[in-house]
């Protein structure tokens, strides 16, 4: 019997930036490779001939010709928010109206959040995504179920409280002491447990006063190890609405700086309509901006601007934003991401696409150390990819003349049929396919 566990297929692994550095050079692939898991953590990662001679006694998991990569990593989502995914028509203000809030109203029931949580977490397992760091509601039972159904799972996840104590239906408002309070003592229950991470977690300026915010920046200011994650400059109509409610900040960005919701550790949703002042107060504290690409396009956000935020040198991640964004799975995101900087003039290559989905949101994270690549000494999860997983993406992969043309039609057309199997914390949790 042995401990150590060896997958072989085709890997991916990174090395660099690829918005940084030229993207295929940023890249590891092996056309035949293995990893080697033990005690939930990735111990080698090579050739796969010269693995089986390093480790003869490894158990063998042999995929054929399918993909081993890391787990996706979303970074910003709302699992209160699964069951109204794909609802009709509606842009932002009036989605939070209609839907969300109506939605966020029934997590007082702990038994309906757990529920929730449960099927949410199984959703996006059986897409490949490995971890997620979520919006929870105002009820505390709401956190409770997701990091209690993370932890079941041995997940690496993050989530908070969302606190509002304006703009919203009275059974959905906390105050400031309450925000403060609740946020604290969840904080100090989940953070560093296991594999997960307690968020600081004001919904956005506009659904918090001063004194709520101000409140939450203190809670920051205490425990700075925390992320801090709220929304930016989502829609044009939320800007405006935010003037007039903040008409002493300098901009939208300023309405969380001068409350102390600034800083490193900081994850704002959706970024879309910066000004330069913001787009420069980022880049110098190095806070995270996390493109939505499928919630931009579906609630008409606006087009968020890649090529020029990575040439800034942005610290950026990918996600899904359920249910605002309209699809669990990551590979419709890195899709629509795709189709977004099309539309902007800038044509993302296929390896900027997966390292956002993976090494670019766990850096986002502030997790790039633990999880988001195959690397010696990272947490093994992992997801293995049939790369001709349909008639209409085998006909196409099998026409291409490189990697990363093989790859790209699994990208622009993969769904959970693509997902063979995912690995969490050096176990084999789904198996799909």
């Amino acid at each position: 019997m042995t401990d150590a566990q060896l997958l072989l297929g085709q890997t991916l692994a990174f090395d660099a930036d690829p918005f940084a550095t030229p993207p295929e050079a940023a890249a590891t692939w092996r056309r035949r490779g293995g990893v080697v898991v033990r005690e939930g953590r990735i111990v080698a990662v090579g050739e796969a001939d010269d693995l089986r001679r390093a480790h003869p006694r490894a158990q063998i998991h042999d995929h054929g010709e399918a993909l081993i990569s890391a787990g996706f990593v979303d970074a910003h989502v709302h699992y209160p928010q699964t069951a109204i995914i794909a609802s009709w028509g509606k842009q932002l203000i009036d989605w939070l109206n209609s839907y969300t809030f109506p939605e966020e109203m029934r997590f007082g029931d702990a038994r309906f959040a757990a529920e929730t949580a449960a099927r949410y977490l199984d959703l996006v397992l059986a897409c490949g995504t490995t971890t997620v760091a979520s919006f929870c509601t105002v009820h505390p039972e709401s956190v409770d179920a997701f990091f209690s159904e993370a932890r079941a799972r041995g997940l690496r996840a993050l989530a908070g409280k969302t606190c509002m104590d304006r703009n919203a239906p009275e059974g959905l408002l906390d105050s400031a002491q309450s925000a403060y309070d609740d946020s604290r003592r969840l904080l100090e229950k989940w953070h560093g447990k296991d594999r997960l991470s307690y968020v600081i977690t004001p919904r956005f300026a506009p659904t918090s006063t001063p004194e709520q915010l101000e409140a939450l920046g203190a809670l920051w200011a205490e425990h700075p190890e925390c992320p801090m994650q709220t929304h930016l400059s989502e829609q044009l109509p939320e800007i405006d609405w935010v003037r007039r409610l903040f008409p002493e900040a300098r901009d939208y960005l300023d309405s969380y700086e001068r409350f102390g919701l600034l800083g490193e550790n900081a994850l704002y949703g959706h970024a879309i309509h910066l000004t330069g002042r913001e787009r420069a107060r980022l880049r110098e504290v190095g806070a995270a901006l996390i493109h939505c690409p499928t919630s931009n396009s579906f609630i008409g956000s606006g087009l968020f601007d890649m090529a020029g935020l990575t040439a800034e040198g942005q610290r950026i991640g990918l996600a899904t934003d359920t249910g605002g964004g309209s699809s669990f799975s990551m590979l419709r995101t890195m899709a629509a991401a795709y189709e977004i900087g099309q539309l902007r003039g800038s044509a993302l290559h296929p390896a900027q696409l997966w390292w956002l989905a993976t090494q670019g949101s766990a850096r986002a994270l502030r997790l790039e150390g633990c999880i988001g690549n195959l690397a010696p000494g990272m947490e093994a999860d992992l997801v293995i990819l049939d790369l001709a997983s349909t008639p209409a993406i085998a006909q196409r992969a099998a026409r291409a003349e490189s990697f990363w043309e093989q790859l790209f039609p699994t990208i622009m057309m993969g769904d959970e049929r693509a997902v063979r199997a995912v690995w969490v914390n050096g176990a084999p949790l789904v198996r799909g396919g």
